[in-house]
């Protein structure tokens, strides 16, 4: 079904609306920084009956999102992303609120149309998110009593925050639970991404947090560089980096505020790439305009990339005395040779090699590439893990190498194990959002 929007009257009810936020007070959730006073606050006044002036904001498929439903989502945003509210950014908050309220929407009558048919429950209980409040209340050092109060206290009522959590926590565990248990991540990808981590080691490092606006989901382009424009003066005048992650970017690294972790070139985006090279640790970008969205980046650290690479090794080998014979060195590269037709890589080299007369093998360890012997420096700089090396010659005698691991000297050595989780969380956070645009598309949604 073609979507329907209308979106006429939001300016204007945003100027409407700031007035009753204004008196939202400071917010006590999300105190990690202080912000420091907005340049131009908008102006206090009482906020207004909201029963008597209650309209429709929004209407998902029948389902009516009234102006109430709006201004407390409003209260949270700036409670929980520690932004003072402006005449300038009002709208942006106004735009967000209603944006997540319309996918909470979407995605609750998705789950409920997907319990109906499956007859299972997916829509997390009162229990639950009661639980879950009393998670956030210790995180925030408080008990669940006076963590409601704050919220009280600035105008929000629990039943909003429940409403949020309910969606959130309910669609990350359809999400996961339908298409977390089929997603299946290579040994092939895995290794993929090891030698593109190898490649870019002597690159320079980037330890970053990110905010990612959705070009698609705020409307456009435009939209998506001025709403960052807006967040990063809210930033620089104080707001936490980690609060306003969580509240407003698309990302999957918004449950952990943004935080992204070490990336080097070629695991970014060109743009975001050329922006950090001329960045100094401490550093809050710009906007960064990419294909389908903009990023914001914190730039937390920077080191060099590494002059030299660390490889773990491990060999079987045939002792041959330096004068052996052609016939004693063919036998032994024979036997090697169908060793290593049989061996899959460091995993099972030393059993297989245990069942082979007159082969010894071990664990060299770790050691820098730049270290080793000359005829085992060759094979280690151009084996990448889990491969195996042609006989080679040496005067002890004829050994075949295994890489089981290649890093930066340095850094600290991604696991295959983390490389998996990492790849899985990126691929599952993509699902999740073509299938949120998938909702999108088919449904009627009208904004008032």
């Amino acid at each position: 079904m073609t979507s329907a929007r209308k979106v006429t009257g939001l300016a204007a009810r945003g100027v409407a609306l700031a007035a009753a936020l204004a008196a939202a007070g400071a917010p006590l959730i999300a105190t990690a920084q202080t912000p420091a006073p907005a340049a131009e606050a908008a102006p206090a006044a009482p906020a207004a009956p909201l029963g008597l002036t209650e309209s429709v904001a929004a209407v998902v498929n029948d389902d009516i999102i009234s102006t109430y439903d709006l201004a407390q989502r409003m209260r949270l945003l700036i409670a929980t992303s520690g932004i003072q509210p402006t005449q300038q950014n009002i709208q942006q908050f106004q735009r967000e609120a209603l944006i997540s309220l319309v996918d909470e929407r979407l995605q609750i009558q998705e789950l409920r149309r997907q319990e109906k048919e499956q007859k299972i429950e997916i829509v997390a209980s009162e229990d639950e998110l009661n639980a879950e409040i009393g998670e956030m209340a210790k995180s925030n050092n408080t008990t669940p009593a006076l963590f409601v109060a704050s919220l009280e206290g600035q105008g929000i009522g629990i039943n909003t925050l429940k409403e949020q959590i309910r969606a959130q926590t309910s669609w990350q565990r359809w999400i996961r639970g339908r298409y977390g248990s089929r997603l299946r991540i290579g040994e092939d990808q895995v290794k993929a991404q090891q030698q593109r981590l190898s490649a870019s080691a002597s690159k320079p490092q980037y330890q970053i947090s990110e905010v990612f606006l959705d070009a698609n989901r705020v409307g456009g382009m435009e939209t998506a560089v001025t709403g960052a424009a807006q967040l990063i003066a809210q930033m620089q005048q104080g707001a936490p980096f980690q609060a306003v992650a969580r509240q407003f970017s698309a990302s999957a690294t918004a449950a952990s505020g943004g935080d992204a972790g070490w990336v080097a070139a070629g695991e970014m985006a060109p743009e975001v790439e050329a922006a950090l090279e001329q960045m100094r640790p401490g550093q809050l970008s710009q906007p960064i305009q990419v294909r389908d969205g903009v990023y914001v980046i914190y730039l937390r650290d920077k080191r060099a990339g590494a002059g030299a690479s660390v490889v773990n090794l491990k060999q079987a080998a045939v002792a041959l005395a330096q004068d052996a014979s052609p016939a004693q060195i063919g036998a032994a590269t024979a036997t090697l040779t169908t060793l290593r037709g049989q061996v899959t890589g460091c995993g099972d080299l030393e059993a297989k090699a245990a069942s082979v007369n007159g082969v010894v093998a071990g664990d060299l360890g770790e050691a820098e590439i730049k270290d080793l012997a000359p005829a085992f420096r060759s094979a280690a700089e151009t084996l990448q893990p889990g491969q195996l090396s042609e006989p080679i010659r040496t005067a002890a005698g004829l050994h075949i190498l295994a890489v089981c691991s290649k890093r930066a000297s340095g850094a600290e050595a991604m696991t295959n194990e983390q490389i998996e989780s990492r790849l899985y969380g990126q691929q599952l956070s993509m699902i999740a959002r073509r299938y949120m645009r998938d909702l999108r598309t088919s449904a009627t949604i009208e904004t008032r």
